[in-house]
């Protein structure tokens, strides 16, 4: 299993969040073999709660267009609550990956104004000709929703393996119930986060920074 690793630490390493996508839509087989490799990924009792919404052409545009409405109108309402802060290292962390962004784009510390919207391509789904809504059923609560994540992963890999940009966004999830009606979705499924997905423009700045990655000795604490 040696190739088998090294596969897999290769795409974890190529995978980034990808913040601007080339306009061509991603063929409907590459996909769905997304998808179909992203359900492999394991749950409790093999309940497998994921189920994905996935948007193109036009019905991408139509729900832009809805999310940014809600936006200027509509207050946050995710159906599981966000962080109530980022203490220490995690916060350090959160601004890092900012600060590199803005640095990418040519966005000025104190520009408050061009940072502001900067976030707005979030729910402007960074241009992408794509939205992927992943939900999970509510009556699983927060296993559900930690298997769920296992899903995003293994969806964001399948898409790094065949040349897929995509980047998960928690901040559109925060519109829940608008999502829900939009899509006719029952109450019963929590909307946990999207992805935003495509080819990616290389060439856009905004794609052109990396994440760090915490040591080793921060994460594994070996015992015996």
């Amino acid at each position: 299993m040696q190739d088998g690793i090294a596969a897999l630490e290769d795409l974890l390493a190529a995978r980034h969040s990808c913040r601007a996508f080339r306009p061509e839509p991603v063929p409907e087989e590459t996909i769905a073999r997304i998808v179909t490799a992203a359900g492999r990924a394991p749950s409790w009792c093999n309940a497998q709660p994921w189920q994905v919404v996935v948007t193109r052409g036009a019905e991408t545009a139509r729900f832009r267009e809805a999310l940014l409405a809600e936006l200027a109108t509509g207050a946050p309402r995710p159906d599981l609550p966000w962080p109530e802060s980022y203490p220490g290292v995690y916060g350090a962390r959160r601004r890092d990956c900012g600060w590199q962004l803005y640095e990418a784009v040519g966005i000025a510390r104190e520009d408050r104004a061009a940072r502001d919207e900067q976030s707005m391509e979030n729910y402007r789904l960074f241009g992408a000709p794509h939205v992927a809504i992943v939900h999970a059923e509510a009556a699983l609560g927060p296993y559900g929703a930690m298997d769920t994540g296992g899903f995003v992963t293994a969806f964001m890999l399948a898409a790094t393996a065949l040349g897929v940009g995509s980047i998960a966004q928690a901040s559109v999830a925060a519109y829940a119930p608008f999502i829900r009606a939009h899509f006719a979705l029952p109450e019963t499924r929590h909307m946990l986060c999207a992805i935003s997905f495509g080819w990616p423009d290389p060439d856009h700045p905004a794609n052109g920074f990396r994440t760090t990655r915490a040591a080793l000795s921060e994460v594994l604490d070996l015992r015996g």
